[in-house]
């Protein structure tokens, strides 16, 4: 099944709020820093709340693997990553809902974090920027809408997972190739990997772990339902053949996106959900 995305004009007003409210605190934060690094030494505010692998570890400046993500060291850098985050974050905010988003994004950004930590332990350069956080929005967006339809480099056509494979092709040959070119390579992978085990691994298992608790909690008999529709009735909804079937189905859902079921299959969740509510 081919299906593609398309995203409508920038509108602040009609922006989710998860999406809003991290565009305004990087433009907030963008113009904080310069206002501070022009009247302290320069690079001053990056040392303290950039992330410098060597003070996170050595000297336990935790908070820096948070506040990093929201320092950009130019005005293109900023506006790069706003349109990065407008064009994937809007569309997996929309699915997820604010909480989910959010959760997702920052743990995206500790993933990469973590990822320039553990590779680069020693090093007194600050890594700044959203990157990570929205290469893992990225791989979410792909995974949602693996058909949609994206110009890469704003001149390309491809599939949203082709990009997301392309560019993780990109960062890990940079990666191993480039030495001191200032971009957080590490940071892009960590964010990128995290986005997908996290969907592909740790949300299926979760899914499947909820499913499996209800279904196996004592439950009272429920009474057939009776539907009637243009005077004729209509007997109790058939209960789903298996919950092999719901998986299956949930596994679709967090690799394609809802919109991929068939009837068939959307009529299945509709009998399995009506049968936990009794």
């Amino acid at each position: 099944m081919t299906r593609a995305f398309a995203q409508s004009p920038i509108d602040f007003r009609s922006l989710p709020p998860g999406v809003k409210w991290l565009m305004m605190i990087n433009a907030a934060v963008f113009v904080l820093r310069a206002v501070v690094n022009g009247g302290l030494a320069p690079g001053a505010f990056d040392g303290l709340f950039g992330l410098v692998p060597q003070r996170f570890l050595m000297e336990r400046w935790l908070w820096q693997a948070v506040t990093y993500l929201f320092i950009h060291s130019g005005f293109f850098h900023l506006l790069f990553n706003i349109f990065c985050l407008w064009m994937f974050g809007m569309p997996v905010e929309s699915q997820w809902g604010t909480r989910e988003f959010l959760k997702f994004y920052f743990l995206c950004g500790l993933g990469a974090a973590a990822a320039s930590v553990a590779l680069q332990p020693y090093s007194l350069s600050p890594v700044v920027g959203a990157s990570g956080a929205l290469f893992g929005l990225m791989a979410a967006f792909a995974m949602l809408y693996p058909d949609a339809v994206v110009y890469l480099y704003f001149f390309l056509p491809v599939t949203a997972r082709q990009m997301a494979i392309i560019c993780g092709v990109i960062e890990l040959f940079s990666a191993a190739t480039e030495s001191g070119s200032g971009i957080a390579r590490f940071a892009h992978l960590g964010g990128l990997v995290t986005g997908y085990l996290y969907i592909r691994w740790w949300w299926v298992l979760k899914i499947r772990a909820q499913a499996w608790i209800k279904d196996a909690a004592p439950r009272m008999p429920a009474s057939p339902r009776v539907r009637s529709k243009a005077g004729e009735g209509r007997k109790a909804e058939q209960l789903p053949a298996s919950m092999d079937d719901v998986d299956r189905i949930l596994d679709k859902i967090i690799a394609e996106g809802i919109d991929s079921l068939s009837e068939d299959e959307k009529a299945v969740m509709r009998r399995y959900s009506e049968r936990k509510k009794h």
